[in-house]
């Protein structure tokens, strides 16, 4: 029998495919419709994501990378922005 944190990283896994595959979609789009149709999609999906990402940490079934320092996170801004 599956247990709890392989099937809810396993959701997790395929929500951020979905997430890619929208971005990829959003992003070739020429219909306006369709396109917001899509990102409204993508924005209650990538919520749902989200709240499960937050269970996962909280049960400890998901340990995300190192919080990055204040300096790290402005080096980076600036050296993809450019500034």
């Amino acid at each position: 029998m599956i247990n709890e944190k392989i099937m809810v990283n396993d959701v997790l896994s395929s929500a951020k495919s979905n997430l890619t595959f929208y971005a990829n979609t959003i992003s070739e789009c020429a219909n306006p419709t369709l396109r917001s149709t899509i990102q409204q999609i993508r924005n209650c999906d990538e919520a749902s994501q989200y709240k499960l990402f937050q269970m996962a940490q909280a049960k400890g079934y998901y340990k995300p990378a190192i919080t990055a320092k204040d300096d790290e996170v402005q080096q980076t801004k600036s050296q993809l922005t450019g500034q």
